[in-house]
C-alpha cells in the first residue's frame, strides 16, 4: 500500500491524495463537461460536408451517453458504493425496506 493510500472498513484501498475521497467530485465535473459540449455541438447543428453527418451525430450522441455514464459513476461513488457487493446490499436493504422476500440464490 502506498503512502497516499488507506484501507476503509470494507479493506478498499482509498487514495487520499489527488482524486482520493473526493473522486466523484472528478465524475461529477466530467459529466458536466460532457454534457455541456454535447448541447454546444447539438445547438450548432449541421456545419460543412454533408457526408460526414452520420459521424458528427454519433459524436454528439455518444458525448450525451458518457454524460450519462460519468453521472452514474459519479453518484455511486458518492454514495459509498465501490463494489459489486455493495450494490447487492443496497438492493437487499431496499427489499427489506418494501417488506419484500428475499429472493433466492443460485449457489
Amino acid at each position: 500500500m502506498e503512502d497516499n493510500e488507506v484501507e476503509d472498513s470494507d479493506g478498499v484501498r482509498v487514495g487520499v491524495g489527488v482524486g482520493g475521497t473526493y473522486s466523484h467530485l472528478w465524475w461529477a465535473l466530467a459529466s458536466a463537461a460532457q454534457l455541456g459540449w454535447g448541447i454546444s455541438s447539438y445547438k450548432r447543428g449541421h456545419a460543412g460536408d454533408s457526408r460526414l453527418m452520420p459521424l458528427k451525430a454519433f459524436a454528439v450522441a455518444s458525448l450525451f451517453v458518457g454524460a450519462t455514464a460519468s453521472a452514474s459513476m459519479s453518484l455511486l461513488k458518492g454514495s459509498g458504493i465501490h463494489k459489486v457487493e455493495d450494490l447487492m446490499e443496497v438492493g437487499a436493504n431496499i427489499r427489506t425496506g418494501l417488506r419484500v422476500r428475499p429472493r433466492a440464490r443460485d449457489e
